[in-house]
């Protein structure tokens, strides 16, 4: 129900592009790079709204006598057209303060320079994160600080993105 312009800037999920994902995976190999997959927990419902929304009080929990009222949201939810936007824009806030850069190419690719000088690649395809370092001395680190940061899960070592087997 919501209008262009009127409730809402803009729709944008943060998707790594194939070409960029097919790029990295062939440079982790070749370079025999580490590389390891975090999965965001309910990723929408870490954006913040800036905006004012209300909605009708959810089925089972609408309150006894106060049935004409209604929500008004602080947090982003599933379903709202800016949720996958406010959730990118949180995390990119975060990731730009840890050190990382966006390509201009793919805004989903983004660099680090690792104390050693090597680089450090981040991929970020909707909730899905991709990390990579040729000795993963800082990942545990930028591990730990992301998930203080959004509720994650630590996957280890990549074995699927995106249906793919690598």
């Amino acid at each position: 129900r919501q209008e262009y312009g009127v409730d809402f800037d803009e729709i944008f999920s943060p998707a790594v592009k194939m070409t960029t994902l097919h790029f990295m995976l062939d440079v982790v190999a070749a370079e025999n790079l580490e590389l390891i997959q975090l999965d965001v927990k309910t990723a929408f419902l870490h954006g913040d709204l800036k905006e004012e929304i209300y909605m009708e009080q959810p089925k089972g929990f609408v309150a006894s006598g106060q049935e004409h009222l209604v929500c008004r949201l602080r947090k982003s939810l599933y379903g709202l057209k800016q949720a996958p936007r406010q959730w990118y824009k949180k995390f990119d806030n975060f990731i730009e303060s840890v050190g990382f850069s966006k390509s201009d190419e793919d805004h989903c690719l983004l660099t680090k320079t690792a104390q050693d000088g090597s680089p450090i690649f981040l991929i970020i395809y909707v909730d899905d994160i991709l990390l990579s370092d040729r000795h993963a001395g800082e990942l545990p680190e930028l591990v730990r600080k992301l998930r203080l940061k959004f509720s994650m899960k630590d996957l280890g070592s990549a074995r699927h993105i995106l249906r793919m087997k690598l």
